[in-house]
């Protein structure tokens, strides 16, 4: 099944999913960025680690280590003579959180010339995970960098300097170093289109466009993102009605 929709599709936000999305949609950015901005920037994947206070909730949205999705299939039969064994149980211990972002470095010297950030849930829940993604965004603030923040996600507050959008389903923000003050916002909701923007680079270099709708659906077309999830159920959070009657219309086109 080819991307259904024009924008954002709202079934990759579930939770359970979005983790997976999120990693392919980075590297998938940086491959489709890297070779455009070569030879003068390199694009590099790194890495947000989270690690969750002991006395804090685990968040709801927390990805799990081990995903089984239900489509169907026989069900798993049970041996009727047997008994469970008994057992202890055992409380894991909450593991970190690892979550890519990407880096355009200039080359040779390896300077930080643009952060390109994909919301996750545990940024936009509040408590410490969003708290320490704040801090670290506050210092690409402080700094010389440039900053593209995607935020794919209906659920959670929006970020700071993003509220001025803050009815938009979607955000895409864009802080330049040339002028640190004045942000882009580029909001959207679930029917639009992702809006198309320039990376912000260094002063008189060529900035490219950036077409994230592109991207997003080969990912989708790739991962067979259409075998998971199920579109005769509501996706997680739920659309508002007039949105639910347009992506059914959406789905019914793509399917006959």
């Amino acid at each position: 099944m080819t991307y259904p929709f024009p924008g954002m599709n709202p079934w990759l936000e579930n939770p359970l999913i979005w983790h997976s999305v999120h990693q392919r949609l980075i590297v998938a950015l940086a491959d489709e960025l890297g070779p455009r901005l070569r030879p003068r920037y390199f694009v590099d994947v790194e890495l947000h680690t989270y690690v969750t206070i002991p006395d804090e909730p685990r968040p709801a949205t927390r990805y799990p280590d081990v995903l089984v999705i239900e489509r169907g299939g026989a069900a798993v039969a049970e041996a009727p003579t047997l008994q469970e064994s008994p057992y202890l149980e055992v409380v894991l211990r909450d593991e970190p959180l690892e979550e890519s972002y990407l880096i355009v470095r200039l080359v040779p010297s390896g300077e930080i010339v643009t952060v390109i950030e994909i919301l996750s849930h545990a940024n936009k829940q509040r408590g410490h995970d969003r708290e320490e993604y704040l801090a670290k965004r506050q210092e690409f603030f402080d700094t010389a960098v440039s900053l593209v923040e995607i935020d794919l996600l209906r659920a959670g507050p929006p970020m700071p300097y993003a509220e001025a959008a803050k009815n938009a389903d979607y955000r895409i923000l864009v802080r330049h170093r040339a002028h640190p003050a004045r942000l882009k916002l580029y909001p959207f909701n679930v029917p639009q289109p992702i809006p198309i923007f320039s990376l912000p680079l260094l002063p008189d270099d060529q900035e490219p466009l950036v077409n994230l709708h592109q991207v997003l659906a080969g990912v989708y077309e790739r991962a067979g993102y259409d075998l998971v999830i199920n579109y005769a159920e509501r996706p997680v959070p739920p659309l508002r009605d007039a949105d639910v009657a347009w992506a059914n219309d959406l789905l019914k086109q793509g399917t006959t």
